[in-house]
């Protein structure tokens, strides 16, 4: 039956197995177990299960009748719960990514974005394209209107500690550290799915004023869910903390 203590125990154990899928996916693709497509089928398969599983927990608790409710009342109830919040978390997920632009080239500087150059070798011929477009642009000061050059009293040389200090704080990957050219290239990669977003920083000397510069590109995928312009808004304000 749908509602006998079997059934039960079935819905929570494939509740723990959708949260499980989540975690492997995610993980594997992490420690390069394997692609982030893999990764991805875990994804998928772990809300599907989620998704049954809350549907048959919820009939059941609803037509639990007699002895069945004493003996699945608990299971079918955990199992619901569990997979209810896997849901809400993916739906949650959903939704940041339709209301958020379907890029993932972010710059300080939308008109002269800085460019990258140790960065082009490592990130190789299979990863997104380094063309900041005008459309880029446009999406981006809709989105992201807060996204724009910072302006210091630091001379370049204190400004260019501050971003080497910050970057270390950051936990990035640098790749490339020019300071007679004010560049400095470096990787972010992501702790869910391990996905690697290239980071260059540019300082410029303007009126007394040093001009710093960034750009977050992700190496995959169309639409980074505000992960780049996160990183740069956090950079900007550790610089200035």
């Amino acid at each position: 039956m749908v509602t006998s203590p079997r059934a039960s125990r079935f819905v929570l154990a494939g509740a723990c197995v959708a949260i499980f899928a989540l975690l492997v996916g995610a993980l594997g693709s992490r420690f390069g177990v394997w692609t982030f497509f893999v990764g991805f089928y875990f994804l998928f398969a772990g809300i599907l299960v989620a998704l049954i599983c809350a549907v048959w927990g919820i009939a059941a608790l609803i037509f639990l009748r007699g002895k069945d409710r004493d003996q699945g009342r608990a299971s079918f109830g955990y199992g619901t719960i569990l997979s209810a919040l896997v849901l809400a978390f993916m739906f949650v997920q959903f939704m940041d990514a339709s209301r958020l632009p379907p890029i993932h080239d972010i710059s300080t500087d939308r008109q002269d974005p800085p460019e990258f150059d140790h960065l082009i070798a490592v990130r190789g011929t299979t990863s997104n394209d380094l063309t900041y477009t005008e459309d880029d642009g446009l999406q981006q000061a809709l989105a992201y209107p807060g996204i724009n050059t910072l302006r210091t009293e630091r001379d370049l040389n204190g400004s260019f500690d501050r971003v080497l200090a910050v970057v270390e704080t950051m936990g990035w990957e640098v790749v490339n550290i020019d300071r007679g050219a004010g560049v400095v290239e470096s990787t972010a990669t992501t702790f869910w799915f391990g996905f690697k977003d290239d980071v260059v920083i540019r300082l410029r000397h303007d009126n007394g004023m040093t001009l710093i510069d960034l750009r977050s590109v992700s190496r995959v995928g169309m639409s980074d869910l505000g992960a780049n312009a996160n990183r740069i808004a956090h950079f900007l304000e550790e610089f200035d903390s």
